[in-house]
């Protein structure tokens, strides 16, 4: 594909030669003659410099460099784009293979692709434009909109409910049990059944061995837009709002409530029934044990304010030093004391 006509697909300016051919799409350190990349992170604007890259994608005030440039207002997500048009995934065309087993009760919409020992329940509804792979399985009762694409071995149970264009990766699980349990007479645990089913809002995804169980009562919800990155776990009853991120190893206590456009960074975790409000951003490891309002940024565990946890951090690494200083005044203030006490006599 020529440079020029890449440029009119992503919608972006072009200052080069538009009769460059492009054949793919790189980072920056590894992009060829042929290929684009992209700055979207200043810290590496100095390498857009020595690039060997055909082109850059970058914002539009950026400076002039030795290679052509695409200039975009957003070109991290222009480079997504660049990337959809050059990797083409595997497609799947409509059909049910022969080892699927579908309960008579089910409803398929059209132009459905249903792979190898699929296994889908009693009233099961399938929107159009599904796409099963080898091993999922939808407990009976599970709803579905159009264009649901299930990888090989993600689970739905009872009664869960999923928008539109809802992608579930590798060993995703919807709508299992709920971690809920009382202690009966004797002091022994007792399961307490899970009755809730999960929501998935539309365009929601669900990446490698995340879990988003039921709820005891009610239901667990996950709004339009949000994404939950591998092995995140949601707990029975939380809500999540939408477009927010729930990043690798996150994970939500029971009926934990976490607002729209939130980003909940590697590993953090919220105490059940706690509330986030919209925008809250959490980094990384952040523990939280109480209602955060919105807009705010929290660090640390237990979290509070990320601007108040970074000078803690800092003052944190400057601990041993003041303590040896501490330890000088104090024998100096002894050895004065001690001094003025011999004087008296």
């Amino acid at each position: 594909m020529k440079l020029g006509e890449l440029a009119n697909r992503l919608g972006a300016e072009l200052r080069g030669n538009a009769e460059l051919e492009i054949t793919g799409v790189k980072g920056i350190e590894d992009a060829g003659a042929t290929e684009i990349t992209f700055v979207a992170n200043p810290r590496y604007a100095g390498l857009a410099r020595s690039t060997q890259a055909a082109a850059v994608l970058v914002e539009p005030d950026f400076p002039e460099i030795a290679a052509a440039t695409l200039r975009i207002k957003n070109p991290y997500h222009a480079f997504s784009q660049a990337l959809g048009i050059f990797y083409q995934p595997p497609t799947y065309g409509a059909g049910v293979h022969p080892t699927a087993v579908i309960d008579p009760t089910a409803v398929i919409g059209p132009e459905a692709h249903i792979g190898a020992y699929v296994v889908i329940g009693a009233g099961v509804k399938l929107g159009p434009h599904a796409t099963l792979l080898p091993h999922v399985v939808l407990y009976p009762g599970v709803q579905a909109g159009s264009h649901l694409f299930a990888h090989a071995h993600a689970v739905v149970r009872e009664g869960c409910v999923l928008g539109d264009h809802v992608t579930l990766e590798n060993g995703a699980i919807v709508g299992a049990d709920g971690f809920g349990f009382s202690k009966n007479e004797a002091g022994q645990w007792e399961k307490i059944p899970q009755s809730g089913p999960v929501r998935l809002g539309n365009r929601v995804d669900v990446q490698a061995n995340a879990c988003i169980d039921r709820a005891t009562v009610g239901a667990t919800e996950i709004g339009d837009g949000s994404k939950i990155d591998n092995l995140v776990q949601v707990g029975h009853g939380s809500h999540v709002g939408q477009n927010t991120l729930l990043c690798a190893q996150v994970g939500l206590a029971g009926s934990s409530v976490v607002g729209s456009n939130a980003i909940l960074a590697g590993q953090a975790g919220v105490a059940g029934h706690c509330t986030l409000g919209d925008g809250v951003i959490l980094t990384a490891q952040a523990g939280v044990s109480h209602d955060v309002a919105a807009g705010k940024i929290i660090s640390g565990s237990p979290a509070f304010d990320n601007r108040l946890w970074l000078r803690a951090v800092a003052l944190f690494q400057r601990l041993p030093d003041l303590a040896k200083r501490l330890d000088r005044l104090e024998k100096k203030i002894a050895g004065s004391a001690t001094t003025g006490h011999e004087e008296q006599r």
